[in-house]
């Protein structure tokens, strides 16, 4: 039989090489507050570059970052950040922002209260549609500006964002996490996320308040700015935009078909209510010898997040062709622990594929048989193997700032801009997703303790 693995001088150190060089860089730009994703491209660049230099091969090694980038997943996640950024740039300039203070301030809503709501909005939103990338997408272009008005704390705001897409990415029972969690493990969906409700709602609750307490702005960063101009409540009609995009994912519709029917939506509601000028949609600055408006000022958002996620896949595919991750599961297949150290086994199992994929549902796959197997030998329930393994990889991507959930939130805060709100780096981003740490937290427990390992998710026995 062939063998199609990659090999590296080095080894197994030579193949996790540019993965750890790329997560040095991050941390790197991370503790020094560096917010734009754009400054994790030469990172990248020069851990593909390691990588061609200790492959043994450097033209196979080549040939599969090129794969990684080209997969049909990353093109999606590309497409749909540009459209998504089309969407947001619509609604903003339909004055949704502005409408929205003017209904949060008249509503008595502002610091730490609209932080909460944030959080339930996205938390709604996510477990209907069952994508976090979309709610994120969606929601921050939209909730994070009012934070200029609303005296809401900005990290505070983008982290209940990102923890209210966390929530519905874990629970949903249409989410791609739950489907891939139930299935690898032969177990009905329905059950599964039943089960799981003891996880995520204390940790939401607990989300909730903390997010009560902590979400206010101090007096003097809460009147940064003002947005300029008064819409009224006119442009809570663009609300119809984002509304149409999710209307069309409750119906199973196609991510990139859905954002679509929001951008529609959004310039037939922006140009008939006169919130937006036909004309600013797409123009032609003859001075600058440049085509400029909504339409491209949206596109060019999701420039930094999609080169990104390109060239980080690329990195990541190089890691799976050297089998890595294969040898990893081979060497925990024939173990048959303890339910308690079984346990124990699949939380490091999917952790360590997590991070060596950076993919949730990768992840998820590449772990899957193995949890099942040591699982079943040791007496977990179904139930119980797919719950370690969703609300594990509910943790680590949305984090930790090497994870594309965290960059992307991070990014979406370029969105306040234009109200004087900073851009948030995405190590403050990941650390103020109070969701996930709960959750983490709670998984932790309930390993330790044997919390939930009873009552129809413990051993196959009980």
């Amino acid at each position: 039989m062939t063998d199609t693995r990659l090999h590296f001088r080095l080894g197994t150190a030579g193949a996790l090489a540019p993965l750890a060089l790329f997560l040095t860089g991050v941390a790197w730009l991370g503790l020094s507050g560096a917010p734009d994703e754009r400054g994790f491209w030469p990172v990248l660049l020069a851990a593909i570059a390691l990588g061609t230099v200790l492959a043994r091969d450097s033209r196979a090694y080549s040939e599969a970052v090129v794969r990684g980038m080209s997969r049909p997943i990353v093109m999606l996640m590309v497409f749909a950040w540009m459209l998504a950024g089309v969407l947001g740039s619509l609604v903003n300039a339909g004055g949704f922002v502005q409408s929205l203070v003017a209904l949060a301030s008249a509503a008595g809503v502002s610091g730490g209260g609209f932080v909460a709501v944030a959080f339930l909005i996205c938390a709604m939103v996510s477990t209907a549609t069952g994508t976090s990338l979309g709610t994120v997408i969606l929601a921050s272009p939209l909730l994070y500006p009012a934070a200029a008005s609303l005296q809401a704390d900005p990290g505070m705001l983008i982290g209940a964002i990102l923890a209210g897409a966390t929530f519905g990415d874990n629970i949903s029972p249409v989410s791609d996490t739950t489907i891939a969690s139930a299935s690898t493990q032969q177990a009905d969906i329905g059950g599964v996320v039943r089960s799981r409700m003891k996880y995520a709602v204390p940790a939401g609750v607990v989300a909730l308040v903390l997010y009560v307490l902590l979400g206010s702005a101090a007096p003097n960063e809460a009147s940064v700015a003002a947005p300029a101009e008064s819409y009224g409540l006119r442009g809570i009609w663009m609300l119809a935009a984002p509304l149409a995009s999710i209307g069309m994912l409750l119906k199973r519709r196609h991510l990139v078909e859905s954002l679509l029917a929001g951008i529609a939506a959004g310039v037939v509601v922006g140009v008939v209510s006169g919130s937006i000028q036909a004309r600013s949609l797409l123009y032609i600055d003859a001075d600058a010898f440049i085509a400029r408006g909504v339409i491209l000022e949206g596109m060019e958002r999701g420039v930094g997040v999609s080169i990104f996620t390109v060239l980080l896949m690329g990195v990541v595919s190089g890691v799976e062709d050297s089998g890595v991750i294969d040898d990893w599961v081979d060497r925990l297949r024939h173990r048959t622990p303890s339910p308690k150290r079984a346990e124990w086994w699949i939380f490091g199992a999917i952790s360590s594929a997590v991070v060596l994929t950076t993919h949730s549902v990768v992840a998820i796959l590449s772990v899957g048989e193995i949890t099942r197997e040591v699982g079943e030998s040791a007496g977990v329930s179904a139930y119980r193997r797919a719950n370690l393994l969703d609300m594990t990889v509910c943790t680590y991507p949305f984090l930790f700032p090497f994870f594309v959930p965290v960059i992307l939130a991070a990014s979406t805060t370029a969105s306040g801009e234009a109200f004087g709100l900073p851009r948030i780096p995405p190590l403050t981003v990941g650390l103020l997703n109070f969701h996930s740490w709960g959750l983490m937290l709670m998984l932790l427990v309930a390993i330790t303790t044997g919390f939930g390992r009873s009552a129809g998710e413990g051993t196959i026995e009980e």
